[in-house]
Order: C-alpha cells, then structure tokens, then sequence
C-alpha cells in the first residue's frame, strides 16, 4: 500500500527526505543525468517566478516514507498547460501500479487546474532516431504505457530534430488532451512548444533552432500519432476527467464502533449517533466512503502514556462482555506507588465516575485511531476535507488519563502524523473544553490548538479551558482557549469563531484539525446553546474560507434527531468555500 502525496517545498524534514530519495531514484535510473539539475529541485519547488513554471512534486510512498516512485509537475498559468518533467519508479519496483497511480494523479492535477493539455517527453521508439537496440525496447514500453492513458507523440513537426548533429534519441513531444480532444490548436501547440524550449531549455537550445521547431507547427488542430501497442486506450484511465473524486469529502467510518455500546442507563454516548449521520451526509453526493487502514502502534506512543495504554489494554481484555468498570476512587497520582486493583487503577487513569471500561472500548477506540489517520493520509494524497465518523470521541483524552466517554485522542494523533509535514493547528467547536490536545501540545509551537466552549465553571471537564491557559515552553502562546457564557446565541457564536480563525490564520497552518461537536445545537442533552442547522452551515463556509486542508474529526453531540442534519449543514458550508 502506498498513498501519494504532493510536496510544495522542502521546509519540513519529512519532505527533505523524500526529496533525498527521489535524487536517489534519478540518480539510479538516469545514471548521465546532471547532477546539477537534481541540486535545482528544492529551488524549483521554492521559487516558481524564477524557473517560470510553478513546481510540484508528487511522491508515491509507502506509510513509512519510503518513496517508491515519484513524478515531476510543472505548470504554466499564463499558457494554461502543464509540464510533466519526470515520472519514475524505483528501481525492482516495476509493480503494484506505482507508475500508473503516479500518473493519474498527474492527470487529476492536471483538471484541476483547468488546462488545456498535459505536455510531456518521451525517447523515440524510431530506429531511425534511436541506434541503441536496448533503449529502443525502453522507449517503446513507455510509449506503450502512455498509449493507454490516451497520450500520443505530437506528428508532423521537427520537434524531434536533434540540437546538435550527432545527437542520439531526440525526444518525442507527447500530449495528452485528458480526455477533451478539442483542445489542439496549432497557435496554443505553437506557445507551449516555445515556452518548453525557451523556460526548460533555454541554455541549450538557440534561439534560431526554437523558431524553427515553432514554426515546423502547420496542422490546424494538430495531429497526435495514431495508436501502436495498444487497441483501445483504457477509457477509465484516458476518458475526461471532469469528475475528480478528491473534490469530494473522504468519509471513513468506524466499522468496529457498534461493539463499544454501553447501554446503561443516561450514557448518551451511543452507536445511533453514527447512523444519525450517516442519514443525512450519504446522499449528499458530497462524500466518497474509503475502508479504514491499519496503523501501527506507534502513534499511540508517541501521545499515550506507555503504562495508562498497557493497563487500557490488559483491563479490557479480562472484562467479560456486559462488564463494565467505572472509577469509583481518584487516587493521589504517585508515579512510584500506583495502586495495584484495576478497578481502582480506573481512577488513577481517569477524570471522571462515567466513563467505563469494558471489553470493546479498547478495539473501538483503537479501530477510531485508524480511521483518523486514514483521513489524515487522505489529506497527504491530495484530498482537502477528510471526515472521520468514529466513536468513540477522543478530545478529552490527555497523555495519560481518559474521561469524558474519550479513551485515545484522535485529533492529537492526527496533529502528530501531518506535523511531520507542516504546521498543524487544532480548532476543537465541540461545546466542552478540548483539555486532551490543550494538555498533549501545551509545550509545543509546532501545534496551535484552540478551544471554543462553555466556560468551565459549568461546563466539563470543569477544571481546564481558562483563558489565562495560553502554553508553556516553546509553546507559550500556542494555546488559545475561547470560553463562552452558559446561554448565547449564534451571533455571539460567530463572533468567537471569527476571532479564533483570525488567530489560526496569523500562525498560518499546512493542515487544520476540526474536533467537530454538533452538541452546541440548540436542545443538545449535554449543552446549553442553541445553534440551528444554518448556523452550522454558517461556521462551515467560515472555516472553509481559510482554505486550510482540513481532517474533521467527529467529537460530541448527542441529539439524535437533528445531528445528521447539523453535520450535513456543516460540511456543505464547508465544502462550498474549499471547492470553490
């Protein structure tokens, strides 16, 4: 399994080290390539006024960040087209569909941003061009490889004359129209030619030798080589690709939630909530759903407490189904003398008398995990909203305790995997006070996180979410807490959120987490506000209007009658300012 990610720059160790391995892949596939033009790429990426043509890099890696191929993208805004400058695999990994995902990614991009063609080039498959037997038999299974996408050699022209005589393997001028055949006209071939030439080439093709390759342009559309290696091109690789499903909300549910259900009496934390929502978001037509992957446990570590996950783990697994252990005492936390009896261990662990453990909320909670990173590497393989569905909720987790039906702390998580990519910031509109990520990066200035909620004189967990609570450390300032009157209207609301974007906006995150609670709509079980459904769709359009790639992650709400149409709200606001 590998995901696909786009890297813009190289300010972040985790792209530094994709950037290392992709010279690494040229270095080993193209052994005569200058080395100097592989020093150029984190220039490229950087200064796009400079090189003239805006620079992508996109890496096909695995969830370790091992890159097993990657691809090259250039764009010219002022001609509209866009220039594939290097797509290559690593060397052994000629399977697994490494080149073919690669490249319809490219496409996909491509589309995205409106051009009219894909330009890229190939060696010749022409013995005549060609005099290498063995590089011939190359060209001709690439040239094969981009028949089925749809992308031919550019005919009638001299765009394959040498520069120089002697030259062997002139390239061809592949183009691939994605799917809008229309698009060939001779004056646009003619100034994509000379921009290639003159932008890529310019230090080494003369400007007479330009002219003449531009003017050699006479057919009015041009013409594309007709198919050789393949019949038919794969319509669902070289069809139009109007319908991009990265434009629509990556939706990964919890499928192990159902087997966390405690049905004791007033424990509002149930599996309807799910089905709730599911209701109403589905037809929308705005959310495509993808299975949860598995992740290692790594990511727990490097949040959780070793000792509070051993014992998380050890206690459910030697409860029998229908058992349940609530924390009835709160020992003084000695790190040297913890009590030994699990149901009092419950308290050393805990910050509350009702949030049980029992057999499932290990495996639920871990399966939630999942699903949130899942979305988070959704937000890497070039998706801007990624909606995890899960319950159990995790904000007011903290690195050693749980409490407030929250076991492991998702969006912590997920802030920890993308901050290995850019800065993160954390925006929890849940109605309680997210003390779980307040506690987890209070000494942290890589991770902004920000809470709107009750003020904690009334609402839980009663003893965080002060305004004074502004960081430590390094992170000093990294905290922000917006703690709101027990009645307010959606006014009052929005003007709290305005201040909160602001504040996330000046520290200018890569990816934002959104701890979404629906339990500030009016008559919520567990809140006191009164937001209706167009206020939800109000705080979507002004959260999406920051433009940040965003992880939502669903945290509380408890109000089954209206809590599918609340999130629907939320995210058609949401995605209308991201998709825009």
């Amino acid at each position: 399994m590998f995901r696909i990610r786009r890297i813009l720059s190289d300010r972040f160790d985790a792209d530094q080290s994709a950037i290392r391995q992709v010279r690494d892949i040229l270095e080993n596939q193209f052994p005569d390539i200058d080395k100097a033009k592989l020093d150029l790429i984190p220039d490229q990426l950087r200064d796009s006024l400079k090189f003239k043509l805006q620079t992508s890099l996109f890496v096909a890696e695995s969830k370790t960040g091992n890159v097993l191929g990657f691809a090259l993208l250039m764009y010219a805004p002022d001609l509209n087209f866009t220039f594939l400058d290097f797509v290559a695999s690593r060397r052994g990994q000629t399977s697994g569909g490494v080149g073919g995902a690669l490249y319809q990614r490219i496409r996909e991009e491509s589309v995205h941003l409106g051009v009219k063609g894909l330009f890229f080039e190939c060696l010749p498959d022409d013995p005549a061009l060609c005099s290498d037997h063995a590089i011939l038999e190359q060209n001709k299974a690439r040239l094969k490889f981009y028949e089925r996408f749809g992308a031919f050699p550019l005919i009638n022209t001299l765009y394959e004359t040498p520069v120089k005589p002697g030259d062997d393997c002139p390239p061809y001028l592949l183009i691939d129209f994605l799917g809008n055949e229309d698009k060939g006209d001779r004056s646009f071939i003619q100034s994509v030619i000379r921009a290639i030439l003159e932008r890529k080439y310019g230090d080494y093709c003369p400007p007479d030798y330009i002219s003449k390759i531009v003017s050699s342009v006479i057919d009015n559309p041009v013409k594309l080589r007709k198919p050789i290696y393949v019949k038919k091109t794969v319509a669902a690789l070289a069809g139009p690709l109007n319908h991009i499903s990265r434009n629509r909300v990556l939706l990964v549910v919890n499928d192990k939630h159902t087997i966390h259900h405690v049905q004791d009496r007033g424990y509002v934390e149930s599996p309807v909530r799910i089905d709730s929502i599911l209701k109403e978001i589905e037809p929308t037509g705005l959310f495509l759903r993808q299975a949860p992957d598995s992740y290692p446990e790594h990511h727990l570590y490097d949040i959780h407490d070793r000792g509070y996950l051993k014992y998380f783990k050890r206690v459910c697994e030697s409860l029998k189904p229908g058992n349940s252990i609530y924390p009835y005492v709160f020992p003084i936390r000695n790190a040297t003398r913890p009590p030994v009896d699990d149901s009092v261990l419950a308290g050393y662990y805990c910050i509350d008398t009702f949030t049980p453990l029992n057999q499932n909320a290990y495996l639920a909670a871990r399966r939630a995990v999942d699903c949130a990173l899942t979305c988070a590497d959704g937000l890497l393989d070039g998706y801007k909203i990624a909606y995890a569905l899960i319950r159990p909720p995790g904000h007011h987790a903290e690195t050693k305790v749980f409490g407030g039906f929250c076991y492991f702390n998702s969006n912590a998580i997920v802030a920890n995997h993308l901050s290995k990519y850019g800065k993160v910031a954390i925006l929890d509109i849940d109605y309680h006070h997210g003390n779980g990520q307040q506690e987890i990066f209070y000494e942290r200035d890589d991770v902004f996180t920000v809470s709107i909620h009750g003020h904690p004189s009334f609402a839980y967990p009663y003893f965080s979410g002060y305004a004074d609570e502004k960081g430590s450390g390094k992170g000093e300032g990294y905290n922000l807490n917006i703690a709101l009157k027990e009645t307010i209207g959606p006014d009052d609301y929005r003007k709290a959120l305005e201040k909160a974007l602001k504040v996330i906006q000046k520290f200018s995150p890569e990816f934002l987490v959104i701890a979404l609670g629906l339990d500030i709509a009016k008559n919520d079980p567990t809140g006191t506000w009164s937001l209706l459904a167009d206020d939800f769709r109000k705080n979507g359009v002004m959260i999406g209007s920051l433009g940040y790639p965003a992880v939502v992650i669903q945290e509380g709400g408890y109000r089954n009658r209206v809590l599918g149409i609340n999130a629907r709200s939320f995210f058609t606001g949401l995605h209308s300012e991201l998709y825009k």
